[in-house]
């Protein structure tokens, strides 16, 4: 190359070294671009063998692309030399530039390091500048420098070179040429590199752009087609509760169209007495039962399941609510709890239930909280007011609490109180034993029919067993009591239609009164006991009738 025609020379090298450049900076992949410039330094730069060795994400270096032999190629690629095998060959030799040769009197050193080689031995040059084939040449290629970073950037592979085509050491020429081209093969590299990174990211975004829609997709074929309803409803702000989109099942369920859902809330949809557990299920997520109304005006009972949906971002945002309908479970329950706390011959509440709602008007406080007059209660009655030592809890409770008086005397003084009355059948035994107990069953259904319909709604009659009835009646003076018990008397002797015949039936009724201090059983056994004094006290031609 150092002879008369080398303007020729190069300029011809100068246009296949601007083809090779045009060709790598147009690859289609980094395997692409990594080969094209391994190819470029024996098509363009007069080498024999050239090898690309490229950094990887650990620092090691590995053989990308070799070009020229095929035997060395199939032998190297794809072999990992240390980061600092090659930093000791990078910072022997000589330096042309960037360049490093390291000559084969030096390179015998590197014989045994593990850095990927093709090599072989030959004569002593026979001529100075005659290259030998222990000789080694390497371009580092380097990131582009960012402004005021120095003169390089960070190392992203070399170049290894061997062979000359004219068995000469590269001139000035030669030398400048191979140091240009490993600085655009370094700017190749990294453009492929970031293309590639693109490519990937984009890959890795239509996957996950792909999943989301199958996600979402998923999610609203579940949601629409779900066999129990579902809704979704803004969560927090004005608009708390308000029901964005509903599926099929629940307009189905409440009778109503899609497009009407949407102008309520569910709390416009729930049962008033179960607005508070609405209230606290939506604001903590959750499960509940309570009642949604229908289009009927109808109440429907539902389990109803929120899920908080909830943005990174701005946080918790909607509500996902699962609607199930239990109509048919809630009513066997309210079924099994009506047939536990009632008769299952009168339907009247039975005797646990009875002595339930009178206890729940009493306790064991007495009507005063003065202390003075707990005082003088301890002292008259030589037992505390309390069976337990009061605490400041305990009085809180019962501020609020309605204590129950009785009438004074056997004169009506005008006091208020909960009358217990205690009716038992006059000559009810007789009828069982003349004509059996279908007929004493007749007498008794009828009986507890007739007592139903002469007392008021909020008064309970109920069978305590037997031909036994008591009925509680709250807000009667003793006059308003009495009289009470003369009108069920009268309607309970009037003739009844039991097995084909007519029967009679009599009634004794006891009246107590129920105050806070007593226990239910104490209150009854009162009652009772008056029951048996009434009975005795008239004549027994009165007391039946059959």
């Amino acid at each position: 190359m150092e002879t008369e025609s080398e303007p020729y020379v190069r300029l011809a090298s100068l246009r296949q070294l601007h083809q090779v450049m045009a060709d790598m900076n147009t690859a289609r992949s980094l395997a692409d671009t990594l080969q094209t410039v391994s190819d470029g330094v024996v098509t363009a730069l007069g080498y024999e063998l050239a090898c690309v060795n490229l950094v990887r994400p650990d620092g090691d270096l590995v053989v990308a692309a070799f070009s020229g032999n095929p035997a060395a190629e199939a032998l190297i690629t794809g072999r990992v030399g240390s980061r600092e095998s090659w930093e000791r060959r990078l910072s022997m030799g000589e330096t042309w530039g960037d360049l490093v040769f390291i000559p084969h009197t030096e390179g015998w050193i590197l014989d045994d390091d593990d850095v990927p080689q093709w090599y072989t031995d030959g004569p002593a040059p026979r001529f100075e500048d005659e290259w030998h084939p222990s000789d080694r040449l390497f371009a580092p290629m380097y990131t582009p420098a960012a402004p005021g970073g120095g003169s390089c950037g960070e190392l992203i592979g070399v170049l290894s070179v061997d062979r000359p085509r004219n068995g000469r050491h590269p001139g000035a020429w030669g030398r400048e040429a191979l140091q240009m081209y490993a600085f655009q093969a370094a700017i190749a590299i990294s453009n492929a590199r970031l293309r590639a990174n693109m490519q990937r990211a984009l890959v890795r975004l239509e996957r996950e752009q792909q999943a989301l829609r199958a996600s979402e997709e998923s999610f609203r074929q579940a949601f629409e087609y779900a066999p129990s309803g579902m809704a979704i409803a803004e969560m927090g702000g004005d608009q708390h509760g308000r029901i964005l989109r509903t599926n099929d099942a629940l307009c189905r369920l409440l009778g109503r169209p899609a497009s009407a859902m949407r102008r309520y809330a569910f709390s416009d949809l729930v049962h008033p007495e179960d607005i508070g557990t609405l209230l606290r299920t939506s604001a903590e997520g959750g499960r509940a039962e309570l009642r949604l109304g229908r289009r009927d005006g109808s109440y429907v009972w539902v389990s109803l399941r929120n899920s908080v949906v909830a943005d990174a971002a701005d946080g918790p945002r909607f509500l996902l609510t699962h609607v199930e309908d239990i109509e048919e479970r809630k009513r066997r329950e309210l079924q099994l709890a009506h047939r536990a706390s009632h008769d299952s011959l009168t339907g009247l509440p039975n005797s646990a239930e009875l002595r339930s709602r009178l206890s729940a008007r009493l306790c064991r406080r007495p009507q005063s909280a003065d202390p003075a007059v707990l005082e003088s209660h301890d002292a008259a009655f030589g037992h505390p007011a309390f069976d337990f030592p009061p605490s400041a809890e305990s009085f809180d409770a019962y501020d609020h609490h309605v204590h129950t008086v009785a009438p004074e005397g056997e004169m009506d003084d005008g006091t208020k109180g909960l009358a217990v009355l205690f009716c038992d059948l006059d000559g009810f035994k007789s009828i069982n034993d003349r004509f059996g107990h279908n007929a004493g069953d007749a007498v008794l259904i009828e009986v507890a029919r007739r007592l139903s319909n002469q007392v008021r709604d909020g008064d309970t009659v109920a069978r305590l067993g037997g031909d036994e009835f008591v009925i509680l009646a709250d807000g009667l003076g003793r006059a308003d009591a009495q009289d009470l018990a003369v009108r069920l008397r009268n309607e309970i002797i009037q003739p009844i239609r039991a097995e084909g015949r007519a029967v009679r039936v009599g009634a004794s009724f006891g009246i107590g009164w129920a105050h806070c201090g007593m226990t239910a059983d104490e209150v009854l056994k009162s009652a009772d006991e008056r029951m048996y004094v009434e009975k005795r006290s008239r004549p027994k031609q009165h007391r039946r009738a059959g």
